[in-house]
């Protein structure tokens, strides 16, 4: 044991009525919603880079956070594991996720980085043998160092390219030894910044070409998750390749990878793309593409991905009525890719963090819950479409132009216009909220 959360306690569920910081108001891993437990529906995971790595900067200034891990030694490396496990342990964290430069020291070669990469997986393996939490996902940082400056992937230089491809295999093979639920890729730098030198057609396609090959290492190895792509707007490219769900679907087909890759999709990205967090998840669920998701959210003042942890659960409720809608998660979870306000220095700070996101999304999940068992929403949804399962407006579809326009000049058809109810819904939805 460390003595880095010394005097923490271990977080337990006490009810609404909890006057007690370092306790669950909301969250109750063992109560039975909809059929399955509470831990079962959001499948929280802790964000190794966010929590452990993260050293409190933002785009104005450097460090303020001084851990006792931080460090580029393989022992210090170690010492982190460890303190994450206790985290974990208090907060009764059933996963957590990974890159592989959070939880290795960058080596000289890749060859020592590999190494790294190999003897840490080892000393979290063991960590596991005496912890209930699993890995969600594990992933690479292909967007920090320097050669990543034009991407990964999509890069102009090949050298960087097979840099990439390695990497990946080797972060695949650490998170199918960990027993890792899925595996994600995230194109940090994968976009451009000015057309003046950038070969549109050659980057998407080795982009495709690339993703093909993960997927067919995964068969190769028998990795039995899910492999999972987080898109994401803007930032840190001008234009980015994974900018939103319809963009990654239509890269998905474009490549026949539509039936093997599904997204991990992330609050504060969908906001950044212009869009709801419950529009981009219930798009993917449309599409039979919906994966996995990153809890955040993101101050709306802001021009970046601020990171924060989830406070507003109405809000969180509409996307996870969404998550409900589409049969809930399979492989994937609710991964807090949120981290602490840099001023935030004290260890409580960062339990009190997790407590209060885990509890703001399972006040979330219990307001979707009942609207969602209610059927009211749904009964409303179905009265709106409810002409277009007549046998005529089915046999609509299969005819032609022709016959359609010979029916509306025989019937005589005039529509009139038909309220949408919005308001209606909105009272409806908040009585639930």
């Amino acid at each position: 044991m460390t003595d880095f959360f010394a005097g923490i306690p271990q977080i337990r569920y006490e009810g609404e009525g909890s006057s007690n910081e370092f306790a669950f108001r909301h969250y109750n891993p063992d109560e039975v919603i909809l059929g399955k437990r509470m831990e079962e529906h959001l499948r929280f995971a802790v964000a190794w880079w966010h929590s452990f790595a993260w050293p409190g900067g933002d785009p104005f200034g450097g460090q303020t956070f001084d851990r006792p891990w931080f460090g580029d030694t393989l022992d210090l490396a170690k010492l982190k594991a460890d303190v994450a496990f206790e985290m974990f342990d208090i907060l009764g964290a059933p996963f957590f996720c990974f890159h592989d430069a959070d939880i290795r020291p960058e080596g000289a070669t890749f060859a020592e980085s590999k190494r790294n990469l190999e003897e840490i997986v080892d000393h979290i393996g063991t960590n596991m043998e005496g912890s209930k939490t699993k890995l969600l996902w594990g992933t690479a940082n292909l967007f920090s160092h320097r050669r990543f400056m034009s991407g990964a992937a999509t890069n102009p230089d090949p050298d960087v390219f097979a840099w990439s491809a390695a990497t990946v295999k080797g972060c695949m093979d650490a998170t199918m030894k960990l027993g890792g639920a899925n595996y994600v890729l995230w194109g940090g730098r994968e976009g451009y910044e000015t057309l003046l030198n950038t070969d549109l057609t050659r980057e998407a396609e080795n982009a495709g070409r690339f993703l093909q090959m993960v997927v067919d290492y995964k068969h190769k190895i028998g990795f039995q998750g899910t492999i999972l792509i987080e898109p994401k707007p803007q930032e840190p490219s001008k234009h980015q390749y994974d900018y939103d769900v319809a963009t990654v679907y239509g890269f998905l087909k474009r490549f026949g990878l539509e039936k093997e890759v599904k997204l991990n999709i992330e609050q504060g990205h969908a906001i950044l793309a212009g869009h709801s967090f419950e529009h981009e998840l219930a798009l993917a669920a449309s599409l039979g593409i919906l994966g996995s998701i990153d809890m955040n959210r993101n101050d709306y003042q802001s021009g970046w991905d601020t990171d924060q942890f989830p406070h507003n659960h109405p809000e969180m409720a509409l996307a996870y009525y969404e998550i409900l809608r589409a049969g809930g998660f399979t492989t994937g979870g609710t991964n807090f890719d949120a981290k602490i306000r840099r001023q935030s220095l004290d260890p409580e700070d960062l339990v009190l963090a997790h407590v209060g996101g885990m509890d703001t999304c399972a006040r979330a999940l219990k307001a979707a819950a009942r609207l969602y068992e209610d059927g009211s929403l749904e009964a409303a949804r179905a009265a709106r479409y409810a002409g277009w399962e007549t046998p005529e407006a089915q046999a609509m579809l299969a005819s032609s132009l022709e016959e359609i326009e010979a029916r509306v000049l025989a019937e005589g058809i005039n529509p009139e216009p038909r309220s949408g109810r919005q308001e209606r819904l909105e009272n409806l939805w908040n009585r639930f909220v």
